[in-house]
Order: structure tokens, then C-alpha cells, then sequence
């Protein structure tokens, strides 16, 4: 039995520009609905206006914050891989998380379209392992490209002798 090195190294393919819009519009959903929700209690619950009117000032910064910077950062650092022997990711922007799942060793490949990256062409595939910490994201690929590399993984898997545990 031959074993396959799989070493870490930076993946070679960025997601796809869009992603940055992808996450810009989830983020500004995210904080109109904390805000609206933390605002609409501002302006009926009087006896939460001393302490919640602070707090609120505090969450639009960040959230601000967040809208402007997040998007951008988190596409600048995303990148993703597939090979015949693994699937690479690179994910995060606070904290970075490198992952390698060797091919022998997924059990499903699936694709997710929501609404928002359906409308942007935009897709999401999740690769598994049998283990519960095996399971590989990659988010915002151009849709033709997601459904190309599901393809190729289901062939690449369906080709290779490994038993998936």
C-alpha cells in the first residue's frame, strides 16, 4: 500500500470576486436585523434607553466596521484546491484555518445554492470525511466552476481504491 505525503501549502485558486458582494449584502442583512431589533426596543421599552443607547452606538461601529473590512479581507485570504490525491482550503480572517482532506478519505461531495448566491451565480461545496472534524467548506465559486470541480472530485473518488473511513 502506497501512502501519499500531503503536505501544507498555500491552495492555488482564489474564490470568485463576487464573493466579496456575497458576503458585503449578508453582513449589511445581518446588521440592519441586530440593529432594527436592538433600535426597535430603544424606542419602545423606555426603561432599556439609558444602557441599550450605548450598546447600540457600540454595534453600529462594529458592525460598520465589519461591513467595510470583512468582505474584502476574508476574500484575500480564501483559497481553495483540488488535486487528484487531496481538496485544500485556506478560510477565515480573525483566525485562519488550514485544512487537507486526501481523496481516499471523503464520503460526500455536495453543492449549496441559497438565494443570494444563486442570484449572484455563486455557489458553496462541502466536502466529507467519515470523521466528525472532516468536512471541508469552500464558499463563493462561480457556479459553473463549483459544478465542474464536484464533478471532477466524483470522478477522481468513484477512481480511487481508498474506503472513504
Amino acid at each position: 500500500m502506497d501512502v501519499v505525503e500531503l503536505r501544507i501549502r498555500p491552495p492555488r485558486h482564489r474564490v470568485d470576486r463576487r464573493f466579496i458582494l456575497w458576503r458585503t449584502v449578508q453582513t449589511l442583512f445581518w446588521g440592519i436585523g441586530v440593529l432594527g431589533v436592538l433600535g426597535a426596543v430603544y424606542g419602545f421599552v423606555e426603561v432599556t434607553r439609558p444602557w441599550l443607547g450605548p450598546v447600540l452606538v457600540v454595534a453600529g461601529v462594529l458592525y460598520a466596521v465589519n461591513l467595510a473590512v470583512m468582505p474584502t479581507w476574508r476574500y484575500l485570504v480564501h483559497r481553495w484546491e483540488a488535486t487528484d490525491d487531496a481538496v485544500y482550503s485556506l478560510e477565515g480572517w480573525l483566525t485562519r484555518k488550514w485544512q487537507i482532506v486526501p481523496i481516499s478519505r471523503i464520503q460526500s461531495i455536495d453543492t449549496e445554492r441559497g438565494l443570494l448566491q444563486q442570484a449572484l451565480g455563486l455557489a458553496t461545496i462541502t466536502v466529507t470525511t467519515a470523521s466528525s472534524e472532516g468536512k471541508i467548506t469552500i464558499e463563493g465559486l462561480d457556479a459553473r466552476v463549483a459544478a465542474d470541480t464536484v464533478d471532477r472530485l466524483r470522478q477522481v473518488t468513484a477512481a480511487d481504491p481508498g474506503d472513504a473511513t
